[in-house]
């Protein structure tokens, strides 16, 4: 991977308008395995060169954005209408003392 001088030395990676699944990860900054079953499954925008994925930075950046959208129009539904999260307590169960506490 070419490598781009930016103002104080250091060396950033020069992103490509088309990347390989390596490429792609590392500027989604996800695992090469996490992003081939992404393509594989269609949840990202990439099409197969021969038998090898490939990643249009431009559509990347476009399904980032829709995804940042949606995810911004879930967090604006009424509070009341979301599923509740649970959350599990911490708690400390002695086993062999039924009712009776640590003092009794």
């Amino acid at each position: 991977m070419r490598t781009t001088a930016i103002r104080s030395n250091l060396l950033v990676p020069e992103v490509r308008e088309v990347m390989d699944i390596r490429q792609a990860s590392d500027y989604l900054g996800i695992s090469p395995d996490t992003l081939y079953k992404y393509a594989s499954d269609g949840f990202v925008p990439a099409f197969k060169l021969g038998n090898r994925w490939r990643f249009k930075r431009s559509r990347l950046d476009e399904w980032m954005d829709r995804q940042s959208d949606m995810q911004a129009a879930e967090s604006e539904i009424d509070p009341r209408l979301k599923k509740p999260v649970q959350k599990q307590g911490i708690g400390i169960r002695e086993q062999g003392l039924g009712t009776k506490g640590l003092g009794d």
